[in-house]
């Protein structure tokens, strides 16, 4: 008999356990949701100022006072390769990224910040 009242006891807390871990589930998930939903002017916000990576690399180019072709030789690449770059038919090569940062004076997390 003592032994069924102390194995009722021990259920019933499990029991408590288990519904206030799922109460504190529930409510971080409210919590979660709520900073998100608060955070859509922000959302928008960036995804209003993004810019494909092309359009980063010309602003800066021309911003530096720089051809296609100039670019180009530094990097030794085509001048049809920058062409590609800037109207984002391709991408530059990561060793091209970072030396296009390097040109423009930039350090290369800032050309992928202003970029989509």
């Amino acid at each position: 008999m003592l032994i069924a009242t102390i194995w009722g006891v021990f259920n019933l807390c499990i029991l408590l356990l288990i519904t206030g871990a799922l109460i504190y589930l529930v409510y971080l998930a409210i919590r979660a949701l709520r900073k998100y939903l608060a955070s859509a002017p922000v959302r928008q916000e960036k995804t209003r100022q993004a810019k494909p990576l092309g359009e980063v690399l010309k602003q800066h180019r021309t911003a530096c006072k720089m051809t296609q072709e100039f670019v180009a030789e530094s990097l030794g690449v085509s001048r049809q390769a920058v062409s590609k770059w800037e109207s984002g038919k391709s991408d530059p090569s990561t060793t091209n990224l970072m030396a296009l940062a390097r040109l423009f004076g930039l350090p290369p997390e800032e050309l992928l910040r202003e970029a989509e």
